[in-house]
C-alpha cells in the first residue's frame, strides 16, 4: 500500500516522519482531547539515520513519510531515545524492515527494550558523551534517566545545532503544524504545562538535573524537537520553553486555591461555592473543580501553580466519594509540593469522609492549613457564612507563606 504521507522538513539536515493521532482521548489517565502526535525524525546524513519511531498503528504513515525523501532501505543507523511504547512499538518491525548497521539506546533503554520484545536485535549502547557517528556530521548522547523513564536519553545533532529531547519540553496535541511558532502561545502554555503537570511532576528533581544537563553541553540549541507535539525553532521559543520548565521545576506556591469536590444533594457543592468565594475576599483566586465535570488530569494542571488544595466530599458507605479517590490517588501519585490543604464535607450519620481526606493529603504531605469543616444533611445560612469565612483564613495563610 503506498500511503501518501509526506516529511516535513525541520532543518537543513532533519525532517518530521511522524505520525498524528486525532482520535486518542486517554494516555493512561490523562485527557488528551487535543490528540497527540508521535514524533519521528529523519537525519539526511551520509549515514542516514532514524531517531525513534511511533506507536505500532501507525507504522504505515511513518514509513510513507519516510519514503517522501529517501528510500527507507537507506536508513543506516536508528536511535532509541525512549522506549515506552508510544515511541518504541514500531521499533522491532522498523528494524526488520530496514535493516540498518547499527540501533543504539542508552544503557538502561538496551534493557528495557530487551524486557518490552524479548528480541534478538543487537542494539548498542550509548551513555552521555559518547557520539553516535553519521558521516559528514555526529550525534552526542546524554542520558536523562528519569525524565520521566529510566532509559530516558536526549541527542544533540552537531550539524544542525538540534536537540532531540524525547519527552521534555512536549505536550499532546494533534495538529498540522509542525512548528510551535505557528500555533498560539496560549495554547502552548496550557498544554504543555498539562503535559508536564501530568508527565513529569514526579520527577522535578530530576528534571532540575537534567536541565542543567542540557545546558552544561555549552553548545548552541537552534531546535528542540520533542517526541511528542510541535517543534521549538524560535531562539525566544525556545528559551520560554526551558525557561517554563526551571519554573515549574520550582512548584512555588502562588496566590490561588483549587477547590475539587464531589457532592451528591448539593451540600458540598453550596459549601465550595461560599468556601470559594471567602478565598477571593481574602484576595487570593480560587478555582473551583467540580467532579462531575473535571478529569483527574484537569486537578494536576492546576495544581501545578498554586498554593492550595482544598477538596470536599459528602460521606458514602463510611468513605469519601469514589471520584475524590480516584483524583487522590492520581495526584497522590505525582507528589505536588508546597501546599497548603483543607478538607471539607457534608454528612447524614457516620460523617468518615473528611477523616479519610486528611489522611490522603497527610501522606501526600500537604499542611493541613483548618480543621476540617463538617456539615450534617444540609447548610443553613449560617453554616455557609462559616464556609465562607473558613475559606477566607485559608486564604490569608497561603497569603502569609508567599
Amino acid at each position: 500500500m503506498n500511503l501518501p504521507f509526506k516529511a516535513v522538513k525541520i532543518s537543513e539536515n532533519v525532517y518530521w516522519v511522524g505520525a498524528v493521532d486525532w482520535g486518542i482521548r486517554d494516555f493512561h489517565g490523562y485527557a488528551t482531547r487535543r490528540g497527540t502526535t508521535y514524533n519521528a525524525y529523519l537525519v539526511t546524513a551520509e549515514k542516514p539515520a532514524l531517531i525513534d519511531t511511533v506507536k505500532a498503528p501507525f507504522f504505515a504513515e511513518m514509513m510513507s513519510r519516510i519514503r517522501s525523501v529517501i528510500e527507507p532501505d537507506k536508513i543506516e543507523i536508528i536511535v532509541s531515545n525512549h522506549s515506552e511504547m508510544d515511541h518504541s512499538g514500531s521499533l522491532i518491525q522498523t528494524i526488520d524492515a530496514l535493516k540498518p548497521e547499527k540501533v543504539f539506546a542508552s544503557v538502561m533503554g538496551v534493557k528495557a527494550l530487551a524486557e518490552h520484545f524479548h528480541h534478538s536485535r543487537d542494539i548498542q549502547a550509548v551513555k552521555t558523551g559518547d557520539k553516535i557517528d553519521l558521516g559528514n556530521m555526529s550525534l552526542s548522547a546524554v542520558e536523562t534517566r528519569m525524565v520521566h523513564w529510566p532509559d530516558s536519553m536526549m541527542t544533540y545533532l552537531d550539524r544542525d545545532k538540534l536537540l532531540f529531547s524525547q519527552d521534555g519540553f512536549g505536550m499532546h496535541m494533534a495538529s498540522t503544524e509542525r512548528f510551535a511558532d505557528q500555533l498560539p502561545e496560549s495554547l502552548l502554555y496550557a498544554e504543555a504545562a498539562k503535559y508536564y503537570s501530568n508527565i513529569l511532576l514526579l520527577y522535578t528533581q530530576t528534571i532540575a538535573q537534567a536541565l542543567d544537563s542540557v545546558q552544561g553541553l555549552g553548545v548552541p540549541i537552534n531546535y528542540v524537537c520533542p517526541d511528542h507535539g510541535p517543534v521549538w525553532r524560535k531562539p525566544e521559543q525556545i528559551s520560554w520553553i526551558i525557561g517554563n520548565y526551571v519554573k515549574w521545576a520550582e512548584q512555588k506556591p502562588v496566590d490561588k486555591a483549587v477547590i475539587v469536590y464531589d457532592t451528591m444533594w448539593h451540600t458540598t457543592q453550596h459549601m465550595a461555592d461560599a468556601i470559594a468565594d471567602g478565598v477571593r475576599e481574602s484576595g487570593c483566586r480560587a478555582k473551583v473543580l467540580p467532579l462531575s465535570g473535571a478529569h483527574r488530569s484537569d486537578i494536576a494542571t492546576e495544581i501545578l501553580e498554586a498554593g492550595a488544595l482544598i477538596v470536599g466530599s459528602p460521606t458514602i458507605n463510611n468513605q469519601m466519594f469514589p471520584s475524590l479517590a480516584d483524583a487522590l490517588t492520581y495526584l497522590k501519585g505525582l507528589k505536588p509540593r508546597n501546599l497548603l490543604g483543607g478538607v471539607f464535607g457534608s454528612f447524614g450519620w457516620s460523617g468518615e469522609a473528611c477523616k479519610h481526606l486528611t489522611a490522603y493529603l497527610t501522606d501526600m504531605g500537604i499542611e493541613i492549613a483548618a480543621e476540617p469543616l463538617r456539615v450534617k444533611y444540609v447548610a443553613d445560612d449560617s453554616m455557609l457564612a462559616q464556609a465562607h469565612q473558613w475559606g477566607a483564613e485559608i486564604g490569608m495563610k497561603l497569603l502569609k507563606r508567599l
